[in-house]
Formats: C-alpha cells, structure tokens, sequence
C-alpha cells in the first residue's frame, strides 16, 4: 500500500487522518489538536483504488464561533470511494464582516419576485383578458397563454448557465432584464392572442434565467456564516411575487381592463434589476476564474471587508490549487466525475415537483369552500400567507439546523399533510369533520413545503456543484425543474379524472416518503462551510 501525503500552510491549520470501519457501523475518534498546517493524507490500494477521493455522502459540521475569537474545532466526516469513513478535525476563523453584500442580495432578489409574479399573475387575470382578447370560449388558447410561461422559462433556465459562464453573473442580470420587460409591455399591450403568447414566452425565458441565476449569484457573494439565511430569501422573495399577483387583482372585478396593469407592471422592477446590477459587485468567483485577481479583491472588499480579502482569495486560490482545467462543458456535468452529484440536483427538483405541491396549490380553493371558506382571494391568501411565513422560519433555522435536516422535515411533514388530506376525502368516520382536516393538511402542507422543500434544493445545489460546473449544473437542474413542471400541469387533471384526489394524495405521499430516504442517502450537510471547501471535500483533483 502506497501513501501519498499533500500539504497545504494556512495561518490555523487542522490534521485529517484516515481510519479504516466496516461500512455501516463506526467507531469515534478523538479529535486531535490542530497543528499550524493543514495534512491530508490519501490511501492507494495495490489495485490503484484511491481511498481519500470523497464521494456523496460526506456530512460537514458546522463552524462554532465566539466573539473572542476562540475557535473550537468541528468535526467533519466524509464517506470516501473505498468505504472509509474520514474525521476531519477543522478550525476556519469567522470575524465579524464590515462588508455589504445585504443590498446586492435586495437587488437580485429583484428577479426572484419577478419570477412569483410572472408565475401567479395569470390566475386572477386569465377570465378578464380571454374575454378582451376574445378567447373567453377557447380552452386551448387559454392554456397556450399559461403554459407558454413554462416553456420559455425551460429555454431561459438551460441558456442561463452558459450565459453567466461567459458574460459573468452581474451583466447576465442586466441581459435577463430585456425580456423581463419587453414580455411584460407586450402582455400589457397585447390586442390579439398571438402578442400575449409572444410576451409570455419572453416572460418566460426571464424567469427561467433569473431562477437559476439569482440562487447561483446569492451564494458566490454571501459569507459563509450567512450564505444560507440569504439563500433562502430567494424562495422568501418568489413568496411575496405571488402575493404581489394576488394583491394586485384585486380591482378586477370593479375594472375588468385591470388586467392590462396588473401585467404592465412588471416592467419597473425589471428596469431596477438592469438599474441595480450596474451598482453591483461582480461575483469574486467567476472574476478569479476569469484570472480577474485585482477585480475579485475589490469585490471581496466591497462584500467581506477589508479584513477578510485575504482568506477569501485564499480559498479561492486553495479551490484552483493543481488545476488549470478549463471550464465544463455539457456533456462534461455527465462524465463519472460529476453524475453523482449532478443527479442528486436534479433529483431534488424531480422530488420537489412530484411532492404534489402545484395540486395543493390548484385544488386549494375547493378544499377552502368544503370547509365553507367562499372567498378564491382569502382561500389564496391563506395559502399564500402559509408559504411565506413557512419561508421566513426556514429563513432563520438553514444555518442552524442545517439543509439535509430540513429537507428531511419537510419531505416527512408534506408525506403526513397529504396522508391527512388523502382519508378527510375518504374516511367516513371523518365525515363530519372532513371540511376542517382538508383545510388543516393544506395549510401544513404548504407550511411543511416551505420549510425545506421549497427553498432548500435552490440553496443547496449552488454550494454542492464544483465551481468549473456549478452555472452549468445549477441550469440544468433548473432545467429538470421547469420541465416536469410542464408535464404535471399537462397530465394531472387525467390522472385525477382517473384514479380520483384521494389516491392521487397518497401517490404524492409515497413520493415524499421516497424523498426521505434519498436524501438521507444522498444528500451531503454544507452549513457553515465555504464554497471552496465542500468543492474540494466532493470533486477532488484528479
């Protein structure tokens, strides 16, 4: 057996150190005491099977911080390729930040309200703007004007990565703003069918863009400590666009014209995106990578503070130590080297979609008058209210309890949710009550989606994708997202016409449960560590 030993100096450094268990049953290991520099030491086999290369599967701990800036060291363990289970003792400091990167986070947030309004803005309007443009009698019109949205942001979700790869993340914005605004004026100004479909398909193309560059651009800026509080505000902001479409309908039934405005205005926010993002700082990642150095430090400045350019370049530096591979292409997110990880992104989309969460949605005004609620607005609402305050709890607890645990949480709450709204359908013992329980798993549902569901996989893949992959893998996940999106909304009201609500339920039921198990499996910890260092734990050189 041959050893291989690489050392890299830090100014705090730790020691890893291998030990061989069986699979599934592990010992613990005392930590050591952390010496001035960082050894990692990788096991090769006779045959050339490399030990130390980690796999999916590694749990990362989170840093433990004091204001006297004594550091206690973390334990990481890390499933490695051969089966060993690695115990990484780490100490990373984290100071204070007199950097602003609050105000940026606002101004790309910009797009993910474009992104829930785009999104919500339809439903109130589509009875008013049918009769204008007279297709109020033509269901296939109707449902071009809404699934066209979902097609153009397939589109835009797959060319946003490759557009943030060449342009960079901040002029990608500011490009993304033209069809957001142009989509918007015509559906504003639409005088046929055609014009409205054009404008959604343009809408479309924004949102699929910004979809995955806003989570791609919070994280790259973010500091470590709170990359995951300002990650979820993105679903937080998609939250409050699809409230801003409900609030916004609401004078349609005294102006049935309202509708043009409701659509109109979505050009101002887009102007303040394109406006905003001239201000903002490029993401210091994609500038190091561009070999941009002087341009990273200053951006680091501006979010980290002065104080901290030097051990975020350091990462950056460590991140590209011993590779000078060129950016990925496609197929390249296909290659051995990167599937596993890749797949679990998209995975997680998959779950998200096939959880059920468009029909809660869908079927939510019925299940509110079951329970003797008439109004569609507070029905909503109610609904609407749930998901983001469910959003702003998962805000506060991402870099505490961690993404796996809430993604877990989630999955298990959404599983019973639909069990509850499955047997008030069914049940004859809960007849009498039936109106009440369905409003009640609803509204846990939605409660227990925005928790962990919801806004964890747009989180989580950022931070899990090597940097040389991570635009491209992010939009392809996002990809998977708007697609099976689609082809819910195309065949779910036959497969409920078929097999009846209640059982469609429990299939959604089942669907979280698998969730759980997979990502208990699968899905790796990354609270409290750097970008740089879940890459080089995940894809290490080859």
């Amino acid at each position: 057996m041959q050893t291989s030993t690489y050392a890299a100096k830090g100014s705090i450094g730790l020691e890893l150190q291998n030990r061989r268990v069986f699979p599934r049953f592990g010992e613990f290991k005392k930590q050591s005491s952390c010496v001035k520099n960082l050894r990692v030491t990788n096991n090769t086999t006779s045959s050339g099977l490399r030990i130390g290369s980690v796999v999916m599967g590694a749990e990362f701990g989170r840093p433990r911080t004091r204001i006297e800036a004594v550091f206690r060291p973390r334990s990481v363990k890390a499933r490695a390729s051969g089966g060993d289970i690695e115990d990484v003792d780490v100490t990373a400091p984290q100071g204070k930040s007199s950097g602003t990167v609050l105000p940026f986070v606002g101004v790309a947030c910009l797009g993910a309200i474009l992104f829930g309004y785009h999104l919500g803005v339809v439903n109130g309007a589509l009875e008013y703007l049918s009769k204008d443009l007279g297709i109020a009698e033509n269901a296939v019109l109707q449902g071009w004007v809404v699934s066209t949205l979902l097609a153009g942001a397939t589109l835009g979700s797959f060319t946003g990565g490759a557009l943030a790869d060449k342009f960079g993340r901040t002029r990608t914005f500011q490009l993304d703003a033209i069809p957001l605004a142009v989509g918007a004026f015509l559906c504003a100004t639409a005088q046929s069918v055609q014009t409205m479909i054009i404008g959604r398909l343009l809408a479309g193309i924004g949102i699929g863009i910004s979809s995955a560059l806003v989570p791609l651009y919070i994280s790259e800026i973010s500091p470590t400590e709170i990359r995951g509080a300002l990650g979820s505000v993105n679903q937080l902001f998609i939250c409050i666009g699809i409230l801003a479409a409900l609030v916004a309908g609401l004078p349609l039934a005294g102006n049935p014209l309202w509708w043009r405005t409701m659509f109109g205005v979505a050009v101002v926010p887009s102007i303040l995106l394109a406006l905003g993002m001239a201000f903002s700082p490029e993401s210091p990642r994609w500038l190091f990578q561009q070999g941009k150095i002087s341009e990273a430090e200053k951006s680091i400045k501006t979010l980290n503070g002065k104080e901290r350019v030097a051990e975020v370049m350091n990462d950056l530096r460590e991140g590209l130590q011993g590779s000078s591979e060129q950016e990925a292409g496609w197929f390249d997110l296909f290659s051995g080297r990167y599937w596993k990880v890749v797949s679990v992104g998209a995975a997680l989309f998959l779950f998200q979609q096939l959880a059920g969460i468009n029909a809660v949605v869908y079927y939510s005004t019925s299940v509110f008058r079951s329970a003797g609620i008439a109004s569609d607005v507070a029905a909503s609402a109610l609904v609407g209210a749930s998901n983001v305050f469910g959003t702003a709890i998962a805000s506060s607890l991402m870099d505490r309890q961690g993404r796996k645990s809430l993604l877990i949480t989630s999955f298990a709450g959404m599983a019973a949710s639909m069990m509850l709204l499955s047997f008030s359908f069914t049940w004859s013992a809960l007849a009498p009550y039936s109106g009440t329980l369905a409003v009640l798993g609803t509204v846990l549902y939605v409660l227990s989606f925005s928790l962990g569901a919801g806004p964890v996989p747009a989180l989580l893949l950022p931070e899990i994708f090597a940097s040389r992959i991570r635009a491209k893998a992010v939009a392809l996940s996002l990809g998977m997202h708007w697609i099976s999106n689609f082809v819910i909304g195309l065949y779910f009201l036959s497969v409920v016409n078929k097999f009846g609500i209640s059982t469609v339920y429990l299939g959604f039921s089942a669907v979280c449960l698998l969730a759980v198990l997979y990502i208990a499996g699968n899905v790796v910890e990354t609270k409290g560590r750097s970008l740089e260092e879940i890459e080089r734990a995940l894809n290490p050189a080859t």
